[in-house]
Formats: structure tokens, sequence, C-alpha cells
């Protein structure tokens, strides 16, 4: 586990003002699409079992670490306990996480010998600007213990007062960074990633540059939070991510993409796509190491590491990796309005169907990947 840094350490002014000037762009800078809104079949809503399985799977690590972790005294301050969901896209997941979190936490307080009733709860759901938030309200539990809040924009730069947050929660939003590595759009330079879609099978340049993009986010992203965030709260992320010692390429979500990658290069043999759109096009999706995340979390000095799980076990139960038009319909509705933007929406019928025959043609690949899933609890 990390030593604890001091609260408030020197920064450099310069640092201090390249950081400002990263919040003030940020949701510029934000290249991804939102997910699959409505209630439709291909509907992230519908299509994001996976998430939720993650979710209830951890529900007992995070009761625990809120029970041992969470500072008393945010308790005794205020009679109003405020969560940010960060990447909440439509629910209803975010919704789980928030009831569990709110459980754990009237929990705790009824362990300190205070009346929970006395106790309200509000939680702040944010996603990128795009996101359909009309659905994610819409579908708010009638009998929900909160006051619920949208939060839009970019959660690389600063979304919320100073020290207002008791507690910040994100599943599986944290690998996507803010942009495409601008070096893999430079078709003059070492980086640029033709045929590919992808960092995980490219060159080493390719590789390099998305390993900085990855790290120059986590720098904005934990700096904004250190701002945000209460003395003595906590933070619960979920972050997918490569098991130490495993190659970008044997990464099983990294090898999900390839399999996608090819198939738009197989449209745009056929001449259904452009070729140039396929070379200049680059998913912004970053798996760390848990060497990489601990290095990030060093780097900000602002927070500790009270505790790290390693969800692998999930997915030897999950059904959705082992299901190839399951896993294809779940990659669809988290990745639609991306491909759309880049190549319409004449070919997301033909391209996805392609993609499902391809899952189950190299569901031995699919399967010999190797995942985690860190649920990462940071003291502030």
């Amino acid at each position: 586990m990390n030593e604890k840094k001091p609260p408030h350490p020197n920064r450099p002014i310069g640092r201090e003002r390249d950081m400002a000037r990263a919040e003030k762009t940020s949701d510029q800078l934000c290249a991804a699409y939102p997910v699959r809104g409505g209630d439709g079949p291909s509907s992230y809503a519908v299509n994001s079992v996976y998430q939720r399985g993650a979710v209830a799977a951890a529900k007992e690590f995070i009761s625990k670490a809120i029970e041992e972790k969470l500072g008393t005294e945010i308790l005794l301050s205020s009679k109003t306990f405020r969560i940010a969901d960060l990447g909440c896209a439509v629910g209803p997941n975010s919704f789980f996480s928030a009831e569990n979190i709110i459980e754990a936490v009237q929990l705790k307080y009824k362990s300190q010998g205070l009346n929970s009733q006395t106790l309200e709860f509000q939680v702040f759901f944010n996603d990128i600007t795009a996101n359909d938030f009309n659905k994610l309200f819409r579908s708010l539990p009638s009998n929900r213990q909160f006051y619920a809040a949208g939060v839009p924009g970019s959660f690389y730069g600063r979304l919320f007062p100073n020290a207002s947050i008791n507690l910040f929660h994100s599943a599986f939003a944290i690998p996507w960074m803010s942009q495409v590595p601008k070096a893999v759009m430079d078709r003059n330079g070492p980086a640029w990633n033709k045929g590919r879609i992808f960092y995980s099978d490219a060159s080493d340049e390719v590789v390099s540059a998305y390993e900085a993009q990855n790290a120059e986010d986590m720098e904005r992203f934990l700096h904004a939070r250190a701002q945000e965030i209460v003395s003595g709260g906590l933070m619960v992320f979920f972050i997918p991510g490569r098991p130490d010692g495993t190659p970008h390429s044997h990464t099983l979500p990294n090898v999900i993409y390839q399999i996608l990658g090819s198939c738009l290069m197989d449209l745009a043999r056929k001449g259904v796509v452009d070729e140039e759109k396929v070379d200049s096009f680059n998913i912004a999706n970053y798996l760390m190491s848990s060497k990489e995340l601990e290095n990030a979390v060093e780097r900000n000095g602002r927070f500790s590491i009270e505790r790290r799980e390693n969800l692998d076990h999930f997915f030897a139960h999950d059904t959705v990796y082992k299901s190839p038009q399951l896993l294809a319909s779940q990659i669809r509705a988290s990745l639609e309005g991306l491909f759309k933007q880049q190549f319409g929406d004449e070919i997301l019928d033909e391209l996805f169907e392609l993609y499902g025959k391809k899952l189950e043609e190299q569901q031995s690949m699919v399967e010999s990947g190797k995942a985690v899933v860190f649920l990462l609890f940071l003291d502030a």
C-alpha cells in the first residue's frame, strides 16, 4: 500500500497552469462518444449485464471498505452525504451502485450510534454531454433514497466545487481516454497506426503513444478529484486492466477490439468502407497494469491506496464472453456512436453481423485472453 502523502504538496507553478489549461479544454479533447441510449434490444441498458455482474460481485468489498475506511468525521460534519458516479452511462447499473453505497453508509452511520434517518443522500450522475441523460432520469427508481442530479462533462477536468464530494465511484469508464493520442493520427510519424484501430497489436511507437496519453489523463483525473473530494473521503473505482506480465495483445478486451478491427479491414477490402477512414480511426481506450495504476496514484501524491482487489475470478463465471452474439451486442451498444461518427450508420448492421461471426470462429482466441478488473479504493 502507498504511504499517504501530505494533503497539500507544493506544486510547480507551471505545472498548475498546465493542469488548469487542460481542465478548461477537457470537453473539447474528449474523443469518446456515448453508449447507445434508449430501451431497444441494441441499447446499452439492455446490453450491460457484464458490468452489472461485476457491481454485484463487489458489493461486499465496497461495504467493508466504507465500514473501515470512510472517515467518521464526514458523517458528523454534515447531514447530507454526496456521491458522484463518474461515467454513469444510461443506467441501471449506476443506480445499483448508488444503492449499494448508500446501504453501506447507513450501516456505518448506525455503527457510530447515529440516527441514519436524519442522513440525506445526493447522487451526481456524470457522463459526457452527449450521453442520453433523458433515458437515465426516466429510469430512476421510484423508491430511491437519494436526490439525483446530472453533471455533464468530461471527468478529465473539474466537475464539482472544492471539497464537495464525500465519495467518488466509477465503474468501467476510466480506461476511456480523453482523446486518441495525437502521434497515432500523424500520417508522417512513426506511430501512424495504419490498418489498425487499436494499440494492442500495433508497433512499439503506437503502444508508447497510448501509454503516454493514459498517463497524462490519469494525472488530470486525479488532480481534479483531489480538489473536489472532502478530507477523509473515499474513491471506489472498477477499472478493467491488464494482468501483470500479460502482453497487451493477449489481454481479453484488447483481443476483442483486434477482432473488430479485422472486420473493418475486411469491409475496406470489399469496398464497403474507405480504407483511409479505417486508417484514421482509433479507439481511445487503454488498459493499465496494476503497476501503472499505482504509479499514477503515487505521482499525484494526494491519495493512498487503501485496498485493491483483483476481480479476475469474475470472468471465469461470466457468460457474456462465452457467447459470441451476446458479446457482439454488448460491444455494439458501447461503441456504436463512435463507429457511426466515423463511418455512418449504413455499415453498422453488416459490420456487427460480421463481428459476431468472427467472434464465433475465433472463440478459442477470445477464451484464451487474460482479463482482470481492478477494484480500487483510494483514501483522501
